[in-house]
């Protein structure tokens, strides 16, 4: 007795419906845990989470070279890291500097910032440090003008020394600035400058600094 033919069943293709819920469950999978895992290997690049040489040795694994900001070329750290360290070393190398000075020198000195963020340093820190205040002529400290600054001894912050020789009749070397962190703009000599050759006072509108 003959049978009849058996019918071949052939899986029944998913739908394009099926498909594309079955790609969108792996993609909520997926992609989170990638953007996860993204997150974790770039945070510590953007956000001060790891000790300072921890973070050297992280950015040099991943060869991943410090991003310029402000046109400034970096030092051991990109600038935003940078800029937290060294402010406190400002104030103390140039609280050496000043308590070398002779108590008639120190009445008279002022310390005079190229820089507002050293000057702000000075003045935060250097209470603490028996220093007086700083003065600047950059940006909004110009304001501030030069309070009693006779120009008589001066320890200049932030400076190569060349244009001091200019306006002073001695200029040498009490100090240097050189934390390891800092930015490469903050590693600088601290010059004791003496008898500066034209009135501060009368010269100070003319000297602001806006940069």
């Amino acid at each position: 007795m003959s049978h009849p033919p058996t019918r071949c069943c052939l899986p029944r293709a998913p739908s394009p419906s099926s498909l594309t819920e079955q790609r969108w469950k792996l993609a909520r999978i997926t992609y989170p845990a990638i953007i996860v895992v993204a997150g974790a290997v770039i945070a510590p690049i953007m956000l001060p989470i790891l000790p300072a040489e921890t973070y050297i040795r992280y950015q040099k694994a991943l060869g991943y070279p410090p991003p310029e900001f402000e046109h400034q070329r970096n030092g051991r750290l990109p600038q935003y890291f940078a800029e937290e360290f060294g402010w406190e070393d400002v104030a103390r190398q140039t609280a050496i500097a000043f308590h070398r000075l002779s108590p008639e020198d120190q009445a008279k000195t002022v310390i005079f910032a190229n820089n507002y963020g050293e000057a702000a340093a000075i003045n935060f820190f250097g209470p603490r440090y028996g220093l007086p205040k700083a003065i600047s002529v950059h940006q909004n400290y110009w304001l501030w003008g030069p309070d009693h600054a006779s120009g008589d001894v001066v320890l200049v912050l932030g400076s190569d020394g060349a244009g001091d020789r200019d306006h002073f009749r001695s200029v040498e070397a009490a100090g240097r600035v050189d934390h390891p962190y800092s930015r490469l703009d903050e590693h600088y000599t601290i010059w004791l400058c003496r008898g500066l050759t034209f009135d501060l006072h009368e010269m100070w509108p003319h000297l602001k600094k806006w940069s």
